[in-house]
């Protein structure tokens, strides 16, 4: 008859080839889904209920005898455009649950994955009044063969007052605390033995600041800027952690002494709030000494001949490294010069 012949027509059609690679695929997922959570459905654990939801949309009539289909039986037009109105409408909301789960555990998966083969660990969030910032052997995520250090920070040292010479370390050191700061209120692994935390409202950063030249910000008007955001955010009684790389080098000698000694001791006030600052300028720590709250770490250089080698470990107090002319003299900049 017609109608035969157009259905046999239509079976031979590509279309009927993509439904039914849908419709296997679908059914391979749904068992597989379902092997993966049925024993896990009744063991304890933090995901115990999440498993148990799945299992129990696998075991719905429909669902189960979905699953049940000879995925290498040939079916009919009719049969199969069954089986895809029934996915797409009344088993929509079911799928669209199977579906998100399975990217959840993805997700898991990849990270647990990450944290094993990386070194890295779950922090601890505390409540926010306890402002507090600890680790242990915390370092930079993207840095092979990166060097860990220790870092404490609370309410009564609620300031870290960062030095050491051109390439010691600093600023690598402030974005480590940073990401993993930041990976650790995403609820991922940090790169770090171990981490505590204080929830914060916000983490504020100046490390790479910018000129811009569409808003005509030179790059020293930019990092008052930005340092303007952070005091705003401060001053109206938020809990956060303020970064500040070499703060006000865009500017001169002076300024940027008065600039440092200024806003950290301003900054300092605010014990609900962590921050960290770095400078080369040295003479800002001498002035700080008087602030019980401020705790004055270094970055070590260690001099072997004219070539100095840099450990990246945190020590205490407040370096009298310059190496800047040294790094100059060594790269043969004068000499070029003068040739």
């Amino acid at each position: 008859t017609l109608l035969k012949k157009i259905l046999a027509s239509v079976t031979r059609d590509e279309r009927y080839k993509k439904m039914m690679q849908g419709l296997q695929a679908t059914i391979v997922t749904l068992n597989k889904c379902y092997q993966f959570v049925e024993p896990l459905a009744d063991k304890p654990g933090p995901y115990q209920s999440r498993f148990r939801s799945i299992k129990n949309i696998l075991v719905t009539p429909e669902l189960e005898q979905l699953r049940m289909v000879d995925i290498y039986q040939t079916l009919t037009v009719n049969t199969l455009s069954g089986y895809e109105y029934l996915l797409k409408s009344r088993l929509k909301e079911k799928l669209t649950d199977i579906l998100e789960f399975i990217s959840e555990l993805d997700v898991n998966i990849a990270v647990g994955n990450t944290a094993a083969t990386r070194g890295f660990n779950y922090a601890t969030a505390l409540p926010p009044a306890i402002n507090k910032l600890e680790a242990t052997n915390l370092f930079h995520p993207c840095v092979d063969k990166a060097i860990g250090n220790d870092l404490a920070m609370d309410g009564t040292a609620n300031v870290l007052f960062l030095t050491g010479a051109n390439m010691a370390g600093k600023s690598t050191l402030m974005k480590a605390i940073g990401i993993n700061f930041y990976l650790a209120h995403m609820g991922f692994p940090v790169a770090a033995n171990s981490m505590e935390f204080s929830v914060r409202e916000g983490l504020y950063s100046s490390i790479n600041v910018a000129d811009n030249i569409g808003l005509g910000y030179s790059h020293f008007y930019a990092e008052v800027v930005r340092v303007k955001q952070a005091a705003v955010a401060a001053a109206s009684g938020k809990r956060l952690l303020l970064m500040f790389d070499e703060l006000f080098k865009g500017t001169n000698v002076k300024d940027a002494y008065d600039g440092t000694l200024a806003v950290t001791e301003g900054f300092a006030d605010y014990s609900n709030c962590l921050f960290i600052v770095s400078t080369h300028i040295i003479e800002v720590g001498d002035a700080l000494k008087g602030k019980k709250n401020i705790q004055f770490m270094y970055m070590p250089t260690i001099m072997e001949g004219s070539i100095p080698r840099y450990p990246y470990k945190l020590e205490q107090g407040i370096t009298e490294d310059r190496q800047g002319m040294l790094i100059i003299n060594n790269e043969g900049i004068l000499e070029l010069l003068n040739a």
